[in-house]
């Protein structure tokens, strides 16, 4: 039995500083993309209620206020674990592992997109091609009669929840210009 055996063996497995600093540290960076990009959703998002009810204002502004503040939370515990060398900020887990890299490329071209057609092609239509071209992507196009299926439900679902039952303004386009008429 070594030497370093004994010891790991008379600490009953807990770890020493010494092997805290041998330890890989963690990396960070990527873990701040969401709190950022969640931050300046929210300011975009107040900039957008101004003309709302002040109901709906109020509603929005609590809701962004949560996000800053989950936002922030998780910057600060973050920034300690940057103080105390227990973690790095650079972004390798963003990329890592890279055969997942051209997946999430597509889903980030496809979330750009939904975001530009939706003005055109309307909430029901937009959402139901997002959500059949994401999941059959992530799942290398297997069962696509079954995506098919979800992605219809899915779409069909929030028309219904959203728009016919709580009568939120999304874009209308073919799908919901056709069912205001028929309802």
């Amino acid at each position: 039995m070594t030497t370093e055996d004994m010891r790991e063996e008379l600490s009953g497995g807990i770890d020493t500083a010494q092997d805290l600093h041998k330890r890989p540290k963690r990396s960070a960076g990527a873990e701040l993309v969401i709190p950022v990009v969640g931050t300046l959703f929210a300011l975009y998002y107040f900039s957008t209620i101004w003309d709302s009810p002040w109901t709906a204002q109020v509603s929005a502004f609590f809701i962004g206020c949560v996000l800053i503040l989950t936002s922030a939370i998780v910057t600060i515990k973050i920034i300690g674990a940057l103080r105390r060398g227990e973690t790095t900020l650079n972004f390798e887990r963003l990329v890592e592992p890279r055969s997942y890299l051209p997946k999430r490329l597509g889903l980030f071209a496809l979330t750009i997109g939904y975001v530009i057609v939706i003005q055109f092609a309307g909430f029901t239509l937009t959402t139901f091609a997002f959500l059949f071209c994401a999941m059959a992507l992530l799942n290398d196009r297997k069962n696509l009669r079954f995506i098919v299926i979800l992605s219809l439900i899915m779409a069909i679902s929030g028309w219904a929840l959203f728009i016919y039952a709580f009568e939120v303004h999304f874009p209308a386009g073919p799908f919901e210009l056709l069912m205001k008429k028929v309802l």
